[in-house]
Order: structure tokens, then sequence, then C-alpha cells
């Protein structure tokens, strides 16, 4: 069975990169865990456009993240050692692991991360692009 997409029109061309990053989207975990904010940042005069990522992961080391971007897909990942040597009477904070993906649009660069007080915040910056008006010449033989 074929599916049918928004950008099956003939009005659209060239959207096929665009479908697959919605495909990707769809497809990332959906737990919840580690909780997450998306904010935009004050813009500075003639600054680009900055957002920041926040992801509250209280108990992880620096060691035990990893932030990956690649095809502008951003990858956060973090994974805690079990503590052998422990016996817990009771265990409600969980040794977890965990991974969270965000699909970046075109031309976003990440260009800090930190790790304060059990928060990862991962910046975003997405420099204004360049307009481009151009005339095309229309080439034929006139009658």
């Amino acid at each position: 069975m074929s599916r049918v997409s928004v950008f099956s029109s003939p009005l659209l061309v060239g959207f096929d990169e665009v479908e697959r990053m919605l495909d990707r989207v769809s497809k990332t975990s959906g737990d919840g865990y580690p909780p997450y904010n998306i904010e935009r940042l004050p813009a500075e005069d003639g600054a680009a456009e900055r957002l920041r990522i926040t992801l509250a992961v209280a108990g992880f080391r620096r060691e035990e993240l990893e932030i990956i971007l690649e095809d502008n897909q951003l990858v956060i990942r973090g994974k805690q050692a079990e503590e052998a040597d422990k016996a817990y009477l009771h265990r409600g904070i969980a040794a977890r692991q965990f991974q969270r993906a965000f699909v970046l649009a075109e031309g976003m660069d990440v260009v800090d991360a930190s790790l304060d007080n059990g928060l990862l915040s991962i910046d975003l910056e997405r420099p204004e692009p360049e307009r481009v008006v151009r005339k095309i010449a229309i080439n034929g033989l006139d009658s």
C-alpha cells in the first residue's frame, strides 16, 4: 500500500528532504524523559536569532552525556553506570540511559553547550539568510 503525502502535490517541487525530516521527527522517542524546554533568547541588534534547548539531566555527570550533530539532527545521549557496590533498601532514582533527538532547520548552528545544576543547555543560532533575487533569461528561437 502506498502512502499519500502532503508533498505529493505537483506544485511542490524538490521537497523530498523535508518529507524525510518529518518522517524522522515522527520516529523520535516519545517517552518524555528527560523533560526539556526550548526558549527563544532575546535578540540583540543585528545578531542572528538564538534558541536554547534545556534538558533536566539531574544525576548525570558531564562525562556521562554526549551531544552529536549529524545531518541537521541534534542527538543528546546520557548513560549512567550501575553502581554494583551499593545495596539499596529502596531505589526511587533509577540509573537510566536516554536519547533525545531534535531535527534542526537548515542553517541552524550549535554554538554552545553547558551543564549547570542538573540542567544541560544547548544554544543554537540561526543566521538570517541572504535574500537572493535573480532574473532568469529565456532562451529559444523567436519567429
